[in-house]
């Protein structure tokens, strides 16, 4: 595994139940500030394999940017159970639950 793609599934496992980061948060605290879409690739490519609590990213308007209706409405269900709040159908409300990964362990 390349280093950034660790520190990304390193990133992504930090990220606490109840917040979500943006790709382009989760590429910057990564290491890559311009590295969004390799985001986008390692989520696609490794949720899976390594048990990312994928659902918790999101684009930088707060957006549910999966494609098709099931996997956008699993997304948005996935959050509402941890408490995250919308501002639209597939939109979070970024000034309640964006984390921005101070506390790498995830606590406080």
């Amino acid at each position: 595994m390349q280093p950034f793609t660790a520190r990304v599934v390193e990133v992504i496992k930090a990220i606490p139940a109840g917040t979500v980061m943006t790709y382009g948060q989760v590429a910057a605290a990564a290491g890559s500030p311009r590295g969004a879409r390799r985001v986008v690739w390692v989520l696609h490519s490794l949720s899976e394999a390594h048990g990312l609590p994928w659902h918790r990213v999101v684009n930088a308007k707060g957006e549910i940017a999966l494609p098709g209706d099931e996997a956008r409405y699993t997304q948005r269900a996935l959050l509402e159970q941890e408490g995250v709040s919308f501002d639209g159908d597939y939109r979070v409300d970024l000034a309640q639950c964006r984390w921005d990964g101070a506390n790498p362990e995830g606590e406080g």
